[in-house]
């Protein structure tokens, strides 16, 4: 048994006045006790000035990638081995800023899943969806998951689920990475998308949709989705989000993964940008780096619809989205949501959307020793995030 003590901590959903003393017998915590806690004798303690929270669960990432220009698409012309050798890297990154699990939303081949079962020490736990669904040529064909007809994808979900991937992606709309798709419109039919759904549903798994057009949320609402990623509600008149669109997904209990954050040390120039990406600012008038006020001011709505919103970044899928910079997202949400708030969709609802409410996310004794602790006092900077000081992987301390 080892004690780790914080000046100040956050249990997954709030701050605890005073700190907290955490006992950890090898990858389980198995006591949380006040910052003043007098640990047994005998006990090895270790105290910081910072904040102790649960390890971060970045709920939208493509391991395939590193996040360099170019890397999502080349991805799926990469053997085994160098898939293995992009996974490992990008998972390394991501257990170095705090990030204890990972879900996986495109992979090539199923290849995370190895990753997965084999659960190598000091590595994030990984939830996987395999290859997303897409249509010929559609968004992220690349990737190996190209389908059509009510058949095919119903064939599709039920090879995924004998896969034995924990949750199901598809592309209900085009994306900005993919020549050729439309990121107004929408992909598949909806008898396609029903299909996928239930077919998704008699096997167990939840359905995520990528969605950045208005028209695709509506599509993928209608089919019935569980969680829709990006939330761009882009129309070809600009964004929009309406107030019946929003009380329409809170009645429908869909979780939004808006994929907010991005380095902007990062972000690429527009001569460097794919075209796509570049025509859409350029239809709007707005710059990448100018998006920010104006999706806080939508989460704020969405806040007051009470809509459920799980953090992951995207991570791998461009520059300014590496690997281990969920902070950001968090960064991003907390212009609208309180600390606490923000802080929860990356850990413990995070947790809860992967399907391991039971087992990570939160500071309780019985659950993994996934452990972060930042520099400061994260209650009053949420930018502390981005600055991790030690990190424990179900119990397995990261090389500082």
């Amino acid at each position: 048994m080892h004690a780790i003590r914080a000046a100040h901590a956050f249990d997954g959903e709030r701050f605890l006045q005073g700190g907290a003393t955490v006992l950890v017998e090898g990858d389980r915590i198995i006591g949380v006790e006040p910052g003043g806690f007098e640990v047994p004798e005998g006990v090895e303690l270790t105290s910081y000035d910072g904040t102790l929270l649960p390890g971060l669960v970045d709920a939208h990432v493509h391991l395939v990638s590193d996040g360099e220009m170019g890397s999502l698409e080349r991805a799926g012309t990469l053997d085994d081995d160098g898939l293995d050798a992009m996974i490992e890297g990008s998972l390394r990154a991501q257990a170095a800023a705090g990030v204890t699990t990972v879900r996986d939303l495109g992979d090539v081949g199923f290849r995370t899943l190895a990753w997965r079962d084999r659960a190598e020490p000091g590595l994030p736990r990984i939830v996987a969806a395999g290859p997303p669904l897409t249509t010929p040529g559609g968004h992220c064909h690349y990737l190996g998951g190209e389908v059509e007809g009510v058949a095919g994808m119903r064939a599709a979900v039920a090879a995924h689920a004998a896969r034995g991937v924990d949750v199901i992606k598809v592309m209900a709309s085009g994306g900005m990475l993919t020549l050729g798709s439309d990121v107004f419109g929408v992909q598949f039919t909806a008898e396609e998308l029903r299909a996928a759904v239930d077919a998704a549903h008699d096997a167990g798994l939840r359905l995520l949709a990528h969605a950045h057009s208005l028209a695709g949320i509506e599509h993928a609402l209608a089919a019935g989705a569980d969680g829709i990623e990006h939330f761009s509600c882009l129309t070809e008149n600009g964004p929009s989000w309406s107030e019946d669109l929003l009380a329409r997904v809170a009645e429908a209990g869909v979780v939004v993964g808006p994929t907010h954050g991005q380095l902007l040390d990062r972000l690429p120039t527009l001569e460097q940008l794919p075209p796509a990406i570049v025509a859409v600012f350029e239809k709007f008038g707005m710059r990448p780096d100018e998006m920010r006020a104006r999706r806080m001011e939508v989460f704020t709505r969405v806040r007051a619809h009470g809509i459920p919103v799980c953090s992951g970044l995207d991570a791998g899928a461009a520059p300014p989205k590496p690997h281990g910079a969920l902070w950001s997202a968090v960064d991003w949400l907390a212009d609208a949501y309180p600390v606490d708030e923000a802080l929860a969709t990356a850990t413990s609802f995070a947790a809860e959307q992967c399907g391991l409410g039971a087992e990570t996310g939160r500071l309780r004794a019985s659950y993994a020793a996934d452990l972060l602790v930042v520099d400061g006092d994260l209650s009053r900077d949420v930018k502390r995030l981005s600055q991790p000081v030690a990190v424990w992987v179900r119990g397995l301390a990261q090389p500082s």
